[in-house]
């Protein structure tokens, strides 16, 4: 009787971790849907001044893509260590788990300081915040992304040493996977970022440059 009611037990205790878990990861979806909409909003501030330059100057870009897209490729790979170690924490192996999160923390890290390399190189230019719309729309747009990547480096890295501390089991660890989901997320949005400010301009006609 007493295995049967332990039984019992144990299986709503499952099921209720089942349903916190199924919460808090619609939780996370609101909310990296309410930070899309942010982004939205300054991407469409983007597009109207470009917009509205369109038939005086033909448009606006940066010189330098090279080096951007180095770094852009650097966060997208990461991108594809979060995933691994995604499937190694659902897996149990936590060992693969914290390799391949402690290396994306680096990979965030380097993406970061490429920005900080650009924007050095930028406002040696004279291209600053307050130089023109376009070095507003510009630093405003990449520093919050910017803002967000360091969230997430300091989200991967709590993750990190939770892991290392023996926080996490197979069946327990959402704080390893809302850091993920974030994680997608902003190297998602970035692809959209740097394809409008970087790539796109070179297909419009006589741009301004800063």
């Amino acid at each position: 009787m007493s295995v049967a009611h332990g039984g019992q037990m144990l299986v709503l205790e499952e099921h209720g971790q089942e349903s916190e878990h199924g919460l808090n990861w619609w939780g996370m979806m609101f909310f990296l849907a309410s930070e899309a909409l942010v982004f939205a909003n300054f991407i469409a501030v983007y597009l109207y001044l470009e917009i509205q330059n369109l038939p005086k100057t033909g448009g606006w870009r940066l010189d330098g893509v090279l080096i951007p897209l180095i770094f852009t490729a650097v966060l997208i790979s990461s991108s594809g260590t979060v995933h691994l170690a995604g499937m190694a924490i659902r897996k149990g192996n936590m060992r693969a788990y914290s390799a391949w999160l402690a290396l994306t923390v680096v990979l965030g890290a380097i993406f970061l300081g490429g920005q900080v390399m650009e924007y050095m190189t930028l406002i040696e230019e004279h291209f600053t915040l307050s130089s023109s719309i376009f070095g507003s729309s510009f630093f405003t747009l990449t520093g919050f992304h910017g803002a967000h990547v360091t969230i997430g480096v300091i989200f991967l890295l709590v993750a990190l040493i939770r892991s290392l501390r023996g926080d996490f089991t197979k069946n327990n660890h959402f704080t390893a996977t809302a850091a993920e989901l974030y994680w997608h997320f902003v190297d998602v949005v970035w692809i959209f970022v740097f394809t409008l400010i970087y790539l796109v301009p070179f297909f419009l006609p006589e741009p301004l440059k800063p």
